[in-house]
């Protein structure tokens, strides 16, 4: 695309997946926080088939309790849809902390800046 102003948003959407990444790979929610709005949620399926999941401070206090630092893990950002002020992405994570992680999440434009404001995953069987 010739648009500059998807090229923008592009950079500032991975930049905001990139603290997420770093937060993930330091086992640091304080670095990966920035990157979500206070009324982010976050939902997956447990080990039981059940849904799990609510309000995004979950995230952040399993970063911090049950993470450790994995400076071997690798994230790859799969994809990134944008349209106007709504966006979606992927992110692939192997080896951090043990897991396998796939990714969704949901961002929003809000006053000029990108948000995460929804994050659902899928955990894989480690290798």
């Amino acid at each position: 695309m010739s648009n500059p102003t998807y090229v923008q948003d592009y950079n500032a959407i991975v930049a905001v997946l990139n603290l997420y990444n770093e937060g993930g790979k330091h086992a640091d929610a304080s670095l990966m926080k920035p990157a979500f709005n206070e009324q982010a949620t976050l939902f997956g399926v447990g080990a039981d088939g059940q849904l799990t999941g609510g309000p995004i401070q979950q995230l952040f206090d399993t970063i911090d309790s049950a993470f450790r630092p994995s400076p071997q893990a690798k994230g790859a950002i799969v994809n990134v849809d944008i349209v106007g002020t709504a966006a979606s992405a992927r992110i692939d994570t192997n080896d951090i902390s043990g897991f396998c992680f796939t990714d969704f999440f949901n961002l929003l434009k809000v006053n000029g800046q990108w948000t995460v404001v929804s994050k659902i995953y899928h955990t894989h069987v480690a290798p």
